[in-house]
């Protein structure tokens, strides 16, 4: 522990942040550098850091541990002999020294220029847990094992088509989720999670089960096209731009994103298998490179496995060339074998004289968008329904649209014309909007926000007594006019759901042009409280006192004491000269020393400032 304690102490303190970053510990105990090193060295922390090493690390940790002398003192140079004893290979001999480095920044090991230590904790916990958890030093630092090609008779055409199939399915399910955030923004509750009635809503409007909506939602997450904006959830701008891709570029994105978390010298050990990686040779291949990985490697691997398959990257465990090719970095080519398989899309629709409108595929991303604007969608698979109904056609006139802008996108859309009651519908909705005006409430009104008038009297009584806007409370103050406590936007859609020809107006009286489709843009998180940092100012804020080279001496001590560990103590003499003795501390109390002479074993009691240095006692000492 002393060893770890000064390297510590010796750190930047941009590079300590760092390094506790990577461990996992209890930092809220800790008040010095060496409660801080004792945290790093405790099993659950060793544990868990041992756990994140890939096959590599945990050779040469394993082998540095096994040549280590009893205070746990090596080289780099005796660690690669070690290696090339056990049989590892050039490379991984070769690569000794960088892994060692990285240990070292972990603070698995401390480093010293060529001199080495492994704490005995570390140790302890690698002895404790190999063979049952950890291979040994011998497997660790073993080549890879040949692989064997078995005969493939699966139909590689059927599961061509049949992740293809997956992969679009969940490429349409993500653009209707976020068409239906772009609509309405879905809660987060404060302990995690949708609310249910979003997660209700959304799994719905993506046409999948409530239990499969998580997954579909962190992968869009994952893949920036969503973003958190307070307790809400919104498309993000980038979700915007991904909706206006074509489906093989918009699969792309997902794939990526995908790759990306698979760590790079795994998707080459993947790589080993070319044409025969199954799901199964995946989660050996992964259990392999990490073989102390335990539950996390488990949980991870599910989650891979189960986004391969949703991706058509995988079927049912068995491989396809589309997950080979994203493997190998190829997305490009793999985006454009699975998008071979994907149903064209189509520039036309038919109209239909029940007011639906049908695509005979799936329509091209700009008319989607710009049809969505003034009719709903009913019926989303290869083929779509879209339903146009007074309420949408208002929606379409508040956002800015004209009677003659839709009819003219409509006839360029149509397959076979416009049916009268199509045409009549949007206008007599064009006719009727802004019958209910929506407006800011004059200061007088307070504590009322939003004022509603209509020249229709009958139609301002209607609202006072629909219950379905029962939520608005609306107070009814004329004949023409009520009021809400509620900010005019949130009226006026509610106004819109329930099917008024509502329209939104300013001060002047002109027509506001509103827009229910909010972006959130992808901005970098806010900052957090940083444990470490907080852990950090309290450990090296210490004033002068604690900084002397007498109260460091005297931590190292008690620690020692603690640990019941010898040292050699080098004492400065009368003369000048220095002596060294091996003692065992007792206690550090007045300025003073009480340790165990070991040599002479008679009890020494030293004042602090007599002491020059300490260090760990020498093997065989």
């Amino acid at each position: 522990m002393l060893e770890l304690a000064a390297r510590l102490r010796s750190l930047p303190r941009p590079d300590l942040a760092a390094a506790l970053q990577s461990r996992e510990f209890d930092a809220s105990g800790v008040r010095d550098l060496f409660d801080l090193a004792e945290a790093l060295l405790a099993p659950d922390s060793v544990d868990h850091a041992i756990s994140r090493l890939d096959r590599r690390h945990l050779a040469v940790l394993a082998a540095a541990s096994g040549i280590a002398g009893e205070h746990g003192d090596t080289t780099a140079e005796a660690i690669r002999a070690e290696l090339a004893r056990l049989g590892a290979s050039a490379d991984l001999t070769d690569a000794a020294a960088d892994l060692l480095g990285d240990l070292a920044n972990t603070l698995l090991v401390v480093r010293s220029d060529d001199h080495l230590h492994v704490p005995t904790a570390v140790t302890a916990r690698l002895v404790a847990r190999t063979p049952r958890e950890v291979p040994t030093a011998e497997e660790l630092a073993a080549p890879a094992p040949p692989v064997l090609v078995g005969v493939d008779d699966v139909d590689r055409s059927l599961l061509e088509r049949r992740a293809a199939e997956a992969a679009y399915a969940t490429v349409a399910a993500t653009a209707e989720l976020l068409a239906e955030l772009g609509q309405q923004p879905a809660r987060e509750l404060a302990k995690g999670g949708l609310a249910l009635p979003d997660s209700k809503r959304l799994a719905e409007a993506a046409g999948i089960a409530l239990e499969g909506l998580p997954r579909l939602f962190h992968r869009a997450d994952e893949a920036g096209l969503v973003v958190r904006d307070g307790a809400f959830w919104l498309e993000s701008d980038l979700g915007a731009e991904w909706t206006q891709l074509s489906a093989a570029a918009k699969w792309r994105r997902l794939a990526e994103c995908w790759r990306d978390r698979i760590p790079q010298p795994l998707r080459d050990l993947v790589g080993r298998r070319s044409e025969s990686i199954t799901a199964t040779d995946l989660r050996d291949d992964v259990r392999w490179f990490y073989p102390a990985g335990g539950r996390w490697i488990d949980e991870g691997l599910d989650r891979l496995v189960d986004d391969a398959e949703a991706l058509g990257l995988a079927v049912a465990g068995e491989p396809v060339g589309a997950g080979r090719l994203v493997l190998a970095g190829d997305i490009d080519r793999a985006a454009r074998q699975l998008a071979a398989h994907f149903p064209p899309q189509v520039n036309k629709v038919y109209l239909q004289h029940d007011l639906t409108i049908v695509s005979p595929g799936p329509l091209e991303p700009a008319l989607d968008a710009r049809l969505r604007v003034f009719a709903d969608v009913e019926g989303r698979d290869v083929a779509s329904t879209y339903r146009v109904n007074a309420a949408s056609v208002n929606r379409a006139l508040a956002a800015g649209e004209t009677a003659e802008s839709i009819l003219d996108f409509l006839r360029g859309l149509a397959i076979a014309g416009i049916p009268q009651p199509l045409a009549y519908l949007v206008g007599e909705a064009a006719a009727r909007f802004g019958a209910v005006r929506v407006t800011a409430a004059d200061e007088s009104d307070a504590p009322a926000r939003s004022s509603i008038r209509s020249d229709d009297e009958q139609l301002v009584g209607t609202l006072a007594v629909d219950q379905s806007l029962s939520s608005l409370g609306l107070r009814q103050v004329g004949p023409h006019r009520l009021l809400s406590r509620f900010p005019p936007e949130v009226v006026f859609w509610a106004l819109s759901d329930a099917r008024y020809p509502v329209a939104a107006e300013d001060a002047n009286g002109d027509i506001v042009r509103l827009r229910r489709h909010r972006l959130a843009p992808a901005p970098p998180p806010p900052p957090k409280t940083d444990p470490i940092a907080t852990m950090l100012d309290r450990v090296l804020d210490h004033g002068e006192d604690a900084a002397t080279e007498l109260a460091w001496l005297a931590r190292q001590l008690e620690a020692a004491a603690r640990a019941k560990e010898t040292l050699t103590v080098t004492v400065r003499m009368p003369g000048g000269q220095t002596a060294d003795y091996l003692l065992a501390p007792a206690s550090v109390a007045n300025g003073r020393l009480r340790a165990r002479d070991r040599k002479a074993d008679i009890e020494r009691t030293l004042p602090l400032s007599a002491i020059a240095a300490v260090a760990p006692a020498p093997t065989g000492g």
